[in-house]
């Protein structure tokens, strides 16, 4: 069983280390550009750095919080956050500055929500479904709080001083982590190799895997894409310069308010049908997206729509291996399938200044379009997977 404290105190951790880690980027993107004199896509490939950094620490991650918990590796992740930022905030050039990002992205393994899932199923197994859900409530405010505090620290005293801010803010989920429960709802049997997870899988669980990974890492690079210009976007399109913060804000609403109707009404809706569903609001999301600039309501929609697809998909990131892959191995095993996922990820902020260059702010709407399209067809595939099995 997981209390309401342990979730509460890991959803105010979670708003706190996305705010401060993976949110920074778009809060400060354009100030560090402009501050070193770089490109846009200089600039995003720093975090492109971070998101390969965690590909790589990946399925290590999930095996140490497997075999010891989520309260050591949360607890590390939340000190490498703050040292990344303040690493961030003394950068004088591109070797320190990647330094910076590279201490970000096994700070984010390790203190994001796919460390936070592998802690809630060590802890609850098959039953910590609800408990994922209800610490992304919280989760889904980052942007929603750390954009605009980042652009009113940034604009009063610049945006080193900002990441100081940010780095004591990550400092402070520390004591959070630490109360994090080692209890295992099950001991595990000890696998005799990595290959063994999934290799030796009958083909329908091999298949549900390939898809699995499929919706994860094509939503990711959407997502991660989007996060870090979408501000930029929204004006591309038209929206006011003035309005295009809080638009893009909205997002974090869109996100906490799916998230909550998932929490008070979707016990049984099943995962591969929420999955499904979500998937298909990132394609709807996207084609309103390009009507955006024609009014404040049209953008707002656009966010909304969006936020709230990308925010049941974090739900369905954590629950469908608990219905698809023994939950025992739960950390491992996702670990392994959402490696390539950081990869792809990895481009896709460098893709989508090179999109916006381009083509423009619809360059990269036709960019979302197709990678939402990507993922509502995985999604599909794993449906009908699920439909075959039950008969």
């Amino acid at each position: 069983m997981i209390s309401r404290g342990v979730v509460l105190r890991l959803g105010v951790g979670q708003l706190i280390c996305w705010g401060s880690t993976f949110y920074l980027i778009g809060a400060f993107g354009d100030r560090i550009a402009a501050d070193f004199g770089w490109s846009l896509i200089e600039t995003q490939a720093g975090f492109s750095l971070a998101l390969l950094t965690m590909g790589v620490v990946s399925t290590a991650a999930g095996r140490m919080i497997d075999r010891h918990g989520g309260r050591i590796a949360m607890v590390c992740g939340s000190l490498l956050a703050a040292s990344g930022c303040a690493a961030l905030a003394a950068a004088a050039g591109p070797i320190s500055y990647g330094a910076a990002w590279i201490v970000l992205g096994v700070a984010m393994r390790l203190c994001l929500y796919d460390a936070a899932f592998a802690a809630l199923a060590r802890i609850g197994g098959p039953e910590a479904r609800r408990a994922m859900s209800q610490i992304t409530l919280l989760g889904g405010l980052a942007s929603t709080v750390f954009w605009p505090l980042g652009a009113v620290l940034a604009d009063a005293y610049g945006w080193r001083a900002a990441c100081l801010v940010f780095a004591a803010c990550a400092l402070l989920t520390t004591p959070l982590h630490w109360t994090i429960p080692q209890a295992r709802f099950a001991a595990p049997e000890e696998p005799s190799g990595p290959e063994e997870e999934l290799s030796s899988a009958p083909r329908s669980d091999l298949a549900a895997a390939i898809l699995f990974a499929s919706v994860v890492a094509l939503s990711n690079a959407l997502h991660y894409g989007m996060s870090a210009h979408i501000i930029g976007v929204l004006g591309g399109l038209g929206v006011a310069a003035g309005a295009t913060a809080w638009i893009a804000a909205l997002r974090g609403i869109g996100q906490s308010a799916a998230r909550l109707c998932e929490v008070l009404f979707g016990r049984r809706l099943r995962p591969v049908d929420l999955n499904l569903a979500a998937a298909a609001g990132l394609v709807v999301s996207f084609v309103v997206g390009f009507w955006s600039g024609a009014s404040l309501a049209t953008a707002a929609m656009f966010s909304l729509i969006y936020g709230g697809a990308a925010g049941l998909l974090t739900i369905t990131r954590g629950t469908l291996p608990l219905a698809l892959f023994d939950p025992a191995r739960y950390g491992a095993v996702v670990g392994r399938l959402i490696a390539p996922s950081f990869f792809a990820s990895a481009a896709a902020p460098v893709a989508y200044g090179a999109a916006i260059e381009r083509f423009g702010a619809p360059g990269a709407m036709w960019l979302s379009l197709a990678l939402g399209a990507s993922t509502l067809a995985a999604a599909v595939g794993l449906k009908r997977l699920s439909l075959r099995a039950a008969r």
